[in-house]
């Protein structure tokens, strides 16, 4: 039990902004559903490590949760690079070469001056080799998620991109002496 790491992964709460945009990391959360925060807050361990991607929503979250997290930058939501702050449906009636190409391969796809999910898994898993033994809660992003999901559970990319991960759900990994366990995914705590 002394080298073994448990994981409260947390999805911020959602964007105060426009629906279907791709969100900038200055982008506020939107904290209003508190009976959905202190149901949460009341599952997470006590003297528990925390951690959180560097963006705003993401550390707006963990302080409505009471906690002060350790930022992480290889925690960050995928990076979109020149598709940040815009609207999917705008980029799409573009008619945007590189987002037809990338929808088409979305795990290794690059948008213009971004990164992959695969990128992103990559870096996810440097930041989880930084987290020690004990019991850890980490306020991120949907992808981050998925990306430990993908660690954990070894699977492909594609294949990882397949979980919903909704805005304020739980999601429960456990890194043994043996592996990997998957204790929940994407739970609504109430």
């Amino acid at each position: 039990m002394e080298s073994e790491t448990f994981l409260w992964l947390i999805r911020h709460a959602p964007v105060d902004g426009i629906k279907g945009t791709i969100h900038a990391a200055d982008a506020p959360a939107d904290l209003g559903d508190f009976a959905q925060l202190q149901a949460l807050r009341q599952r997470l361990p006590k003297d528990a490590a925390s951690y959180a991607s560097p963006s705003r929503r993401t550390v707006e979250t963990a302080q409505a949760l009471g906690l002060v997290p350790e930022l992480m930058t290889e925690f960050s939501e995928q990076d979109f690079g020149e598709w940040t702050g815009r609207r999917h449906d705008d980029i799409s009636a573009e008619g945007e070469e590189a987002y037809t190409r990338f929808w088409g391969d979305p795990a290794r796809g690059r948008p213009p001056g971004g990164e992959s999910f695969e990128d992103q898994v990559a870096r996810v898993r440097l930041g989880l080799s930084r987290i020690g033994p004990g019991f850890a809660a980490l306020v991120v992003h949907s992808g981050t998620i998925r990306a430990a999901l993908c660690i954990a559970l070894d699977l492909t990319p594609e294949a990882a991109l397949r979980f919903v991960i909704d805005p304020l759900s739980l999601s429960r990994i456990d890194r043994l002496a043996s592996g990997w366990r998957i204790v929940s995914v994407n739970q609504r705590v109430s």
